[in-house]
């Protein structure tokens, strides 16, 4: 490019081959005699800033630009006698890349602690991407490049990452309140983490153009929880969940080798064709008014009822189940005093209870008194 040389003058220009480099200083190696005449040509995404005598003189946009430095090479060469005939009128220019540097990667080294209002304390990992540019030039040299010959986006992408792992912190623990509701807030939690990080990029003249997140997770431990519970919605009856996972894990028993797996895979072949038939059994229907083809029966000896007895025709049985017997558990009639079936004693239950601080009766099973509001 002709720099440093005696009479020919300087063609300043840079081209990013990595699409990494953010800052290019010409000369690489320090301030140059740049002369009087000099052409610089900065490409339309790229913005030149000169500096002369160690102050920025001119910021130059896309275009070939003549710089004038009144550095004349004979007359300054003989008045740099006395520095060993390097002048001490010094130059360098700067390129700064002004194209947005994308798919920059986020995320937090170590869990962070989070307390969650439903799961308690867990520890989450996240992680995204994020786009940047730079807005203003002269204040990104003069806060972050200073004296560097060249600034590659790796320099700065850890700092930043980390600067937005600190403020999703801050963000997480303001407008989430527990693990289960997260699903779907991606996207309006980055723009909001956007917007609180405008202050953070711009000091350095940087702009956070885009900001991703792509995943917040707890530990394995938490997601097969979570799973879980997720699971558990999906079937109607408990006892079906629990006859799947049951199968499952005997089959995962039976594929080990070994004496234990094929004994496990014995059982199983005994015991999934029962499970698999009381899976497909209708559910239980809830208790209700009975129909011609259900005729109600009696829950000791099994014989058919009318529908309206309130004993057993057949063994005297209660059918009105009012309260039952603490030893044996048959039914009781409204004043029993002994249990027909094994002669126990009926124990009768309180219905109310009195307030320790007032003394109003309440119900048994009130919380809170009814004259004093105090909690019982």
């Amino acid at each position: 490019m002709g720099q440093n040389n005696l009479v020919l003058l300087e063609i300043l220009e840079w081209f990013d081959k990595t699409g990494k480099e953010m800052v290019q200083r010409i000369p690489a190696q320090g301030s140059g005699e740049i002369k009087f005449g000099a052409q610089m040509i900065v490409r339309e995404n790229q913005v030149g800033i000169f500096f002369y005598n160690g102050k920025a003189v001119h910021l130059f946009g896309g275009g070939r630009h003549t710089l004038k430095t009144a550095n004349i090479p004979l007359l300054t060469k003989i008045l740099s006698i006395p520095w060993g005939l390097t002048s001490p009128l010094r130059a360098e220019a700067y390129f700064i890349n002004m194209k947005v540097f994308p798919d920059l990667k986020w995320g937090t080294r170590d869990p962070v602690a989070f307390r969650d209002s439903e799961l308690g304390l867990i520890r989450l990992r996240a992680y995204g991407i994020f786009n940047i540019r730079v807005i203003q030039p002269l204040l990104f040299i003069n806060s972050l490049i200073g004296t560097m010959a060249n600034f590659t986006i790796a320099d700065i992408e850890a700092y930043l990452g980390t600067v937005i792992v600190s403020r999703l912190n801050d963000y997480m623990g303001e407008n989430l309140d527990t693990l289960l509701n997260l699903p779907g807030k991606y996207e309006a939690w980055a723009r909001g983490l956007q917007k609180n990080l405008v202050d953070e990029f711009s000091r350095f003249g940087l702009a956070l153009t885009d900001l991703f997140i792509n995943a917040i997770t707890p530990p394995r431990e938490v997601q097969k929880l979570m799973d879980d519970r997720s699971a558990m919605g999906l079937f109607d009856d408990m006892n079906k969940l629990m006859q799947l996972k049951a199968a499952s894990s005997m089959e995962k028993a039976a594929e080990n080798p070994g004496t234990a797996g094929q004994g496990m895979g014995m059982g199983l072949g005994f015991m999934v064709p029962s499970m698999i038939s009381r899976m497909m059994d209708p559910p239980v229907k809830a208790a209700g008014p009975t129909t011609a083809d259900d005729p109600p029966k009696c829950p000791d000896c099994g014989k058919v009822i009318p529908q309206d007895a309130g004993f057993c025709p057949f063994c005297g049985h209660q059918i009105l189940i009012l309260e039952k017997c603490a030893a044996c558990g048959k039914n009781l009639s409204l004043n029993a005093v002994f249990c027909p079936q094994c002669g126990t004693k009926v124990k009768k239950k309180e219905s109310t209870r009195g307030c320790p601080g007032c003394g109003t009766e309440n119900l048994m099973t009130a919380r809170y008194c009814n004259g004093c509001g105090e909690r019982i």
